[in-house]
């Protein structure tokens, strides 16, 4: 080997070994397997961990003009008149953004390949340039044994990129849109319920009616992003999941995403726009925004009926993360890597785009809702909600159909406002282990006639068990007090409507994934003394869900 041949061979080396090892990865030399995320709940933003991210790192590379710019090449390196070479007469070396060369790290032959094809492109251009003077005849002797020597892994080499050049070709022509891709889930259940009909009262037509039923809930997803920063929401939905409220006789035995009116037509569920302004991000939409959308629920394994349990109040602080969907806009800003702050107004979906009297927007029912989250580490997440209804005359829902009926319409259909206070957490103790739960307290207020007043409190906390016995299952247990009325003015038959007893709604289910699209769920919960009166017997409800999501 002259010397000439060897200090090309040797400079060259070096430099590859640096460069693409770390960015020849990002081209068309190996193929990199894709990573399908698991689709989260309905909330396309919302996370519970508000901590930072760490950025990541820049790996690309920038042409020098001489070797002293390389930080970490010194004129005592073995390789240091072979790089000088190469950038003073080729320019065919190139660093990394902090100038440093990195010329210790191992490649393959195929990088290796890869970088001589650089480099014979280099000296083509010189040759192109009239500049051929430049290009000594041994050195070009010297290529041409190197492109003999690895003409195999160069054949391959153009292989793999004609076969990914063609592969994009073909997904391009494929594909919906350059800006819209297509995200659905599809729930099936097949359940029962087991038990007496609550009626609050001892009489003998409290037989169990409930048949076996078979429903689904399945929604098609559009989502569209205009700048890579912003997100266009346009949800699809059918949905025959059946409200056991009208079979049981108690809203405690609700599934979380039934249809009260057993809808079998396909529906415009969510039309949403979410955007960036600074570190502020934007929710605006005219149909489909719901509470839990605009602020974090802080029960991230409980939160979705997809994945997790399934009855309505198990899945989240229902007084004040549950009311109507509706149109409105919300706010989420982080005050730092640990605070972050959520706003957020909706009306009712019905009511707001109906201008006549005690509708629209603002004189229709409405909730209103600030929350401040915590996150004082990875672990621990804190939360504190306000929330302020108002429900307009035939449809007050204080509870939005949880807990007792009392508790939902604590003054019959007459006009209510209620305060609604919730505190929340999620700790995750171990990886495998996470505890969580919430407390809520509400005042509700009668509008118009008499001035009655009610509280109402609810709590639970949850037991979450990820990747229990098989990784990538979950356990869970859910145990709490649905809403229910501790005092109140308002008077039914001569007695005041409060509550008499108190239920327990304990909830267990397994989710087991049988891939990353697909898993089934056994979900049983009982419900003791329902609607907190002891004259109602236990009520059980019996679930196996099947999920897909794509």
């Amino acid at each position: 080997m002259n010397g000439t041949f060897g200090r090309l061979l040797l400079a060259t080396s070096v430099f590859w070994v640096s460069f693409f090892s770390a960015a020849l990865a990002q081209t068309a030399i190996e193929e990199v397997p894709t990573v399908t995320p698991e689709i989260s709940k309905e909330n396309l933003t919302q996370t519970s961990n508000l901590t930072s991210v760490e950025p990541e790192i820049d790996n690309s590379m920038s042409q020098v003009t001489s070797v002293s710019q390389l930080s970490d090449v010194q004129p005592t390196d073995w390789a240091f008149q072979a790089l000088q070479s190469l950038v003073e007469r080729y320019g065919c070396i190139e660093g990394y953004p902090d100038r440093t060369y990195r010329g210790n790290r191992a490649m393959t032959r195929y990088e290796f390949a890869a970088g001589l094809n650089a480099c014979l492109n280099r000296i083509s251009e010189l040759i192109a340039a009239s500049t051929a003077d430049l290009v000594r005849k041994e050195d070009l002797f010297s290529l041409q044994k190197l492109q003999e020597q690895f003409a195999n892994e160069l054949a391959q080499l153009r292989g793999r990129i004609d076969s990914l050049e063609n592969r994009v070709t073909q997904i391009e022509a494929n594909q919906f849109s350059t800006t819209t891709k297509l995200v659905g889930d599809s729930i099936w259940l097949i359940g029962d319920t087991f038990g007496n009909r609550a009626n609050n009262t001892r009489a003998p037509d409290t037989k169990d009616e409930t048949n076996v039923f078979f429903a689904q809930r399945t929604r098609l997803d559009f989502q569209t992003s205009f700048s890579g920063k912003d997100l266009l929401s346009t949800r699809l939905q059918i949905n025959n999941i059946p409200n056991l409220a009208a079979t049981t006789g108690t809203n405690m035995t609700r599934i979380g995403p039934d249809s009260p009116n057993n809808d079998t037509q396909v529906r415009l569920d969510r039309l949403m726009y979410r955007f960036a302004v600074g570190k502020a991000v934007i929710f605006i939409g005219p149909k489909g925004l719901s509470l839990d959308t605009l602020a974090p629920t802080i029960n991230p394994l409980f939160d979705t009926a997809i994945s997790a349990g399934v009855s309505a109040f198990g899945l989240r602080n229902p007084t004040v993360y549950r009311a109507f969907d509706g149109a409105g806009a919300g706010i989420a800003y982080p005050l730092s890597s640990q605070f972050r702050v959520n706003l957020g107004y909706i009306a009712d979906a019905g009511q707001a785009p109906n201008p006549a009297d005690s509708r629209g927007l603002f004189n229709g029912s409405f909730a209103a809702i600030g929350q401040l989250t915590f996150s004082p580490s990875r672990q621990l997440d804190l939360g504190l909600t306000y929330t302020r209804k108002y429900f307009t005359t035939g449809s007050v829902g204080v509870t939005s159909g949880t807990g007792s009926f009392f508790a939902n319409r604590p003054f019959g259909q007459n006009p209510t406002t209620s305060d609604n206070f919730g505190f929340q957490f999620t700790w995750r103790l171990t990886p495998k282990f996470n505890l969580g739960g919430w407390f809520g307290y509400t005042i509700a207020h009668q509008v118009k006639g008499e001035e009655n007043e009610a509280t109402i409190l609810n709590g639970a906390i949850n037991f979450g068990f990820p990747d229990l016995f098989v990784k990538g299952n979950l356990g869970g247990v859910i145990v709490g007090v649905p809403p229910k009325v501790t005092s109140n003015d308002f008077l039914v038959n001569g007695k005041q409507a409060e509550d008499p007893d108190t239920s327990l709604h304990i909830e267990a289910f397994y989710r087991y994934r049988i891939n990353n699209n697909i898993s089934v769920t056994p979900i049983v919960y009982v419900i003791t003394k329902p609607d907190h009166n002891d004259v109602n017997q236990p009520i059980w409800v019996g679930i196996l869900r099947t999920s897909f999501t794509f």
